[in-house]
């Protein structure tokens, strides 16, 4: 077993999984791969079955219905903190987030306790997207890091690599929320709890096949998600000044 695995949610993706993880393993072979199925009625989960029994590199966790991002990604990382991955990242299964960039998130992840993958730090790098889509993206950014204090230039992004520790530390039961709502309370906590956050430059592509998950419901939770942060955190808007002592950082630099 690699100690690297990296969750891939899939609803509907029969059309991209097998060339995704034909992808992701040719880019980083070092990775295992869980894909997390809501019980897609277009058969995804029992072609990922077929590929599981060929591959031993990949794994497949069948849930019974469709539950929104945030509940795949955290029955995700449950599965993977009840075995022996250090490192443990989010990607999604439409091609939008390139395999090619996981060498970029194993060697931030040395440094870091948290990468998160950028569309926006240094310009912008977003392929075929509506101008309206990119303004939708930024000024969620803007939003986010004006209410929660978080420097990030890319809070709402789903490109991202964990160490253990973080997830070990959060608590993953109390996590409730979907969406871009689900990335940004994640990397809050992990802020707000000293550890390193590191951003990595990505380039962003539109999906290549199938429909977008986007939805007003989605934005509409991520309004809301921000000044709940805000308010659990007691107006507070900086991260500790002390590492967490799980963190590289404190392991580093011990007092």
């Amino acid at each position: 077993m690699n100690d690297y695995l990296v969750i891939i949610p899939t609803y509907n993706e029969i059309e991209n999984v097998r060339e995704m993880a034909l992808a992701l393993h040719q880019a980083a072979p070092w990775a295992d791969i869980l894909f997390v199925d809501d019980n897609s009625p277009d058969g995804t989960g029992r072609l990922l079955d077929q590929m599981a029994d060929t591959d031993r590199r990949i794994h497949v966790l069948h849930r019974e219905q469709k539950q929104g991002l945030g509940r795949a990604y955290i029955a995700g990382f449950q599965w993977a903190l009840a075995r022996n991955y250090e490192f443990i990242g989010e990607m999604d299964c439409d091609f939008s987030h390139n395999p090619n960039d996981l060498v970029k998130f194993r060697d931030a992840a040395r440094e870091a306790d948290l990468v998160l993958g950028t569309r926006y730090k240094g310009g912008i790098r977003v392929i075929n997207w509506p101008l309206s889509r990119l303004i939708l993206s930024k000024g969620a950014a803007h939003y986010v890091n004006a209410i929660s204090g978080m420097p990030f230039t890319d809070p709402t992004g789903g490109f991202k690599c964990f160490r253990r520790a973080v997830l070990e530390t959060i608590e993953l039961d109390r996590i409730k929320s979907n969406g871009y709502s689900f990335q940004i309370e994640m990397t809050h906590h992990a802020w707000m709890h000293g550890f390193q956050v590191a951003e990595v430059p990505i380039t962003f592509e539109e999906r290549r096949s199938g429909s977008s998950k986007m939805s007003g419901a989605i934005v509409k939770e991520a309004l809301w998600m921000v000044w709940k942060l805000l308010f659990q955190s007691h107006l507070r808007r900086r991260a500790p000044t002390t590492p967490h002592p799980r963190s590289i950082a404190a392991k580093k630099n011990p007092a």
